[in-house]
């Protein structure tokens, strides 16, 4: 890339898995310059198209983001919502002046099928300001890829009926903010036989560094402006009419504005285009769901402090996948074991000596349920749901270094046979240190994984993904213009159950791609090629191609 380029932008992540020889049917969603867009979301009427077979029968659906900014401007959040379901939720890369950067990102949607089946009401949120020294527009391109299918690439599997656990609202994205709680009341058909739900949170605001916010007892003890209280510990949970029916982990997503906006560029943090998901099974809930009457969802965040509070905010919305009986007679059935308590059995614990505070916040969980299911065809399924959690966050604030472990083991299973598996491991390690008294300047060691197993449900592909990105970095605040560097590593590793494979080993330094090697199965769905190793190039940023930064106790700072 040399000097007077678009700075070409990108987060690690495997290529969809679709069909190359299937005839594709391509609709533009949307095209949205999203300038001054606070409280002004896009919103489109969704056709499917007629080309590629009878509607609902695709053997995958993608969307493909393209976007271009110039200028300065923070990272924003994004959310992609269709039929009232949040079904993306997103975030942008942080612009630079000259050229500018674009990025482009293909979702596979093919899970949500039942509602690109009919039209509906498509929309967009990505509330962006321009005022004085935030000049950057984020100029929007969507794009739906329809895949017929045929007997070589049959339909993809799909729920009978998608419910959105959502504010239902028509005018912008479709999640809700918390705290308080977020509750909807939901009816499913009588003749339910499974329910898989997913469910998307972020932390944002004074929750954007929720695994760097201290425990209340120790905040007096830090400086003013170090950090948030209420703890790091967040549990994010699905209650149904109050009972706890599942529960995760976040995965810690760090925006591309965070800590030291140079460590993402070119290369963002996983998760931070694609924020992940998580899975929980309902089904051993069904003999309480299928009376006919309304049942309250419920989905919160939750802390480790003795209130269980939290700060503002998380976004948080969800979905049921519901598949029903191919009988109308009513599913019968009882829940024959319930074991969950309401909260995470925590502790906290530290110290406060001479010039330092060490804190260590740690929680484990433990659900399981079970229930026999009788459909209206008279079959039987026994459904099991556990769940067990781990977590630890140590602080010290001698070195300010913030070690964090998550992990997680979910599975579920319908006679026997797994329906839902999620077991995850989210090391974090970051190294932050202020250079000087006046705190405007500071370096960032972290180091970051994504290790994941999970098996949606028993309509999707199981799958395991292992990504570590290792970034080092510098960041000095300036008079008329940031200064920022940093280098970057990731090793991103994809496998499925079907055998597809993909790998990628990518490193930057200074905004720069300096090695670039990729393999395994999938590699021909993005370069023919196979295995390719880009050229350094050549490029000097700017100190105005670094404008603005946020960090932990609210700190944003900018020209």
């Amino acid at each position: 890339m040399l000097q007077g380029t678009v700075l070409r932008n990108f987060q690690v992540t495997q290529p969809p898995i679709v069909p190359q020889d299937a005839k594709q049917c391509t609709i533009k969603v949307l095209q949205r310059d999203f300038a001054f867009s606070y409280g002004s979301s896009e919103v489109v009427q969704l056709t499917p198209p007629t080309d590629c077979g009878p509607e609902g029968s695709w053997a995958a659906i993608t969307l493909n983001l393209t976007v271009t900014s110039n200028g300065t401007q923070y990272d924003r959040l994004g959310h992609f919502t269709f039929q009232n379901v949040e079904i993306w939720r997103t975030s942008t890369p942080e612009p630079t002046r000259g050229d500018g950067i674009i990025w482009t990102y293909v979702k596979d949607v093919s899970r949500y099928t039942p509602l690109f089946a009919t039209p509906g009401t498509f929309i967009m949120q990505l509330d962006n300001v321009i005022q004085s020294g935030l000049d950057g527009v984020y100029s929007t391109v969507v794009h739906a890829t329809y895949y017929a299918s045929s007997k070589k690439n049959p339909p993809a599997k799909k729920a009978d009926l998608i419910f959105p656990i959502s504010t239902m609202v028509d005018n912008t994205g479709n999640e809700a903010s918390v705290p308080p709680s977020f509750s909807r009341n939901i009816t499913l058909p009588t003749n339910t036989v499974k329910v898989f739900a997913e469910i998307m949170a972020s932390g944002n605001g004074q929750e954007e560094f929720w695994y760097s916010n201290t425990a209340n007892e120790f905040l007096p003890s830090l400086p003013n402006g170090t950090t948030y209280g209420q703890g790091p510990f967040r549990e994010v949970r699905l209650l149904i009419d109050g009972r706890i029916a599942g529960a995760t982990l976040p995965y810690p997503v760090i925006f591309t504005g965070g800590l030291v906006p140079s460590l993402w560029r070119p290369i963002a943090a996983y998760g931070a285009i694609e924020l992940p998901t998580y899975f929980l099974d309902v089904t051993p809930f069904v003999p309480l769901l299928v009376d006919g009457n309304p049942h309250e969802f419920t989905i919160d965040v939750v802390s480790a402090e003795t209130n269980r509070a939290i700060l503002q905010n998380w976004y948080v919305s969800g979905l049921l996948q519901v598949i029903t009986d191919s009988s109308s007679k009513p599913t019968t059935g009882e829940i024959t074991k319930y074991d969950a308590p309401l909260y995470a059995q925590t502790t906290i614990s530290g110290a406060v000596g001479p010039g330092e505070v060490n804190i260590t916040v740690t929680a484990s969980r433990t659900l399981h349920v079970e229930a026999q299911i009788l459909s209206g065809s008279g079959k039987f399924t026994r459904a099991i749901w556990s769940q067990e959690l781990e977590y630890s966050n140590t602080q010290l604030y001698s070195d300010n270094a913030n070690i964090q472990t998550a992990s997680g083991r979910a599975f579920s299973t319908h006679n026997g046979i797994p329906a839902v598996t999620d077991v995850s491991e989210y090391p974090l390690s970051i190294d932050f240190a202020y250079k000087s008294p006046d705190w405007r300047n500071w370096t960032t060691f972290l180091d970051h994984t994504y290790f994941r197993t999970v098996l949606p449900s028993s309509l999707a592909l199981g799958s395991t993904i292992k990504e570590r990105q290792i970034t080092d970095g510098f960041y000095q605040l300036m008079a008329g213009g940031n200064f920022g560097n940093g280098t970057s590593n990731n090793t991103f590793d994809y496998n499925d159950l079907d055998g597809n494979t993909y790998n990628r080993k990518v490193n930057a330094a200074l905004d720069v791609i300096t090695l670039d090697q990729e393999g395994g199965t999938l590699v021909a769905h993005t370069n023919p090629g196979g295995v390719t190793v880009a050229k350094p190039e050549v490029w000097t940023p700017s100190v105005q191609d670094h404008g603005q930064v946020r960090l932990p106790g609210g700190s944003a700072r900018g020209l």
